[in-house]
C-alpha cells in the first residue's frame, strides 16, 4: 500500500511540475515588448521612461508588466490591453478612467486624485491619494466603499 501510494504521488508530481514551471513570470528586455504594451506607455506617460519589464506565461497566454522611471506600475492582459494602472502617489491620467467615475471622485472627493485603476470583471477598482479604495460596477456606479 506505501508503494502504491509513493508511485501515486511520483506520477502527480511528474504531471503537474511542468504545469507549474509553466506558469512562471520572468523579466524581459523592453525591446522584446508587444508594440502595443510600448505605445501604451508612450501615450499615456510620455515624459517617462519603461525601466523594468516582466512576462508571466500561464495557462491562458501571456501577459506583461512594466515599471515606470516614476515607479508607476502598469499590467497588461494577454491580449495586450491594459489591466491596471498604479501610480502610486500620482494621479492616473484623466483618460484611463471612465467619466462617469471621475464625475463621481470630483464631486466627492476634490481634494484627492485617483492613484490607481484596477479593470475587474465586475467592473472598476480605484484607489485615492487618501488610501480609499472605491468599486464600481461597469456603468459607473458605485458599489463600495474600503478604507
Amino acid at each position: 500500500m506505501k508503494k502504491i501510494k509513493l508511485f501515486v504521488l511520483a506520477l502527480l508530481c511528474m504531471v503537474l511540475y511542468p504545469a507549474m514551471s509553466f506558469a512562471d513570470d520572468y523579466p524581459i528586455p523592453v525591446d522584446q515588448l508587444p508594440a502595443n504594451v510600448k505605445a501604451f506607455a508612450q501615450q499615456y506617460f510620455p515624459d517617462l521612461k519603461i525601466i523594468y519589464a516582466e512576462k508571466d506565461n500561464d495557462f491562458s497566454g501571456n501577459t506583461y508588466e512594466i515599471r515606470l522611471s516614476d515607479g508607476t506600475k502598469i499590467e497588461f492582459d494577454r491580449k495586450g490591453r491594459w489591466d491596471k494602472v498604479d501610480c502610486n502617489i500620482n494621479a492616473v491620467p484623466q483618460a484611463l478612467v471612465p467619466e462617469t467615475i471621475a464625475a463621481y471622485v470630483k464631486a466627492n472627493f476634490p481634494d484627492n486624485v485617483i492613484t490607481k485603476v484596477d479593470k475587474e470583471r465586475y467592473g472598476y477598482e480605484i484607489e485615492l491619494s487618501n488610501d480609499l479604495e472605491l468599486k464600481f460596477n461597469k456603468r459607473g456606479n458605485l458599489l463600495r466603499m474600503d478604507d
